[in-house]
């Protein structure tokens, strides 16, 4: 599903990324784990096209993604990967059903089709009876289960989580450490996630460890 081929990255002098390279299959839940700076987060951001490396190749779903100009690299972002951050990113006056509504809105997909999905993805979540509250009526825990259903709404390939559950309690980060593994159960989902959480990190089906802008060999 993701091939990272020779990745290399600097910001002026400092060099992030040292030649990282890496293969994930579908279905498969990597997480990335590593000091602060061992470049965790650029490396997600360069999967998520969210940056450009400086040289390298990153391929998702058979695609070469940095081949494609702007507008379809846009338009590639938007239907082939969802993101989950630490902070929710919510929009405070929209309800959970709207707020996982708009990406596929912006991919100018049916709206019909946009909310019978979101409204099952709500339901996946445990979230029905919410739908129609805003982001400041719910919990912490509730707030990213809403993100999670966001990131999922135009069934993306590839699901990139960065430190999803950082901003949680232990109850609630234990609930959304499950929802991953239930959503590659259910949807297939491939998933990366960058967390500083050892207990996320070890129940990943493999575990990558970062240090100094690379990959450290098992």
């Amino acid at each position: 599903m993701i091939r990272i081929t020779d990745i290399h990255k600097r910001f002026g002098t400092l060099e992030v990324l040292k030649g990282v390279s890496l293969e994930v299959a579908p279905r498969e839940v990597v997480s990335i784990v590593g000091a602060s700076g061992a470049g965790k987060t650029t490396l997600l951001q360069i999967i998520g096209t969210l940056s450009r490396p400086d040289s390298g190749r990153v391929e998702i779903d058979g695609r070469d993604v940095f081949s494609l100009n702007d507008k379809d690299l846009s338009r590639f972002r938007n239907e082939r990967i969802g993101f989950v951050f630490q902070f929710h990113h919510l929009l405070a006056e929209f309800t959970a059903f709207e707020n996982v509504c708009i990406p596929g809105l912006i991919g100018r997909r049916p709206r019909a089709e946009v909310e019978h999905r979101a409204a099952e993805l709500l339901e996946l979540m445990g979230l029905s009876s919410r739908r129609d509250h805003k982001p400041g009526e719910l919990s912490g825990g509730e707030q990213q289960r809403v993100a999670i259903a966001r990131a999922l709404i135009n069934s993306p390939a590839v699901l990139l989580a960065d430190e999803p559950s950082g901003n949680l309690d232990s109850h609630n980060r234990e609930e959304i450490h499950r929802l991953f593994f239930d959503l590659r159960d259910r949807l297939g989902q491939t998933t990366i996630l960058v967390t500083h959480d050892e207990g996320l990190a070890s129940m990943a089906d493999r575990k990558i460890t970062m240090s100094d802008g690379m990959i450290l060999e098992p």
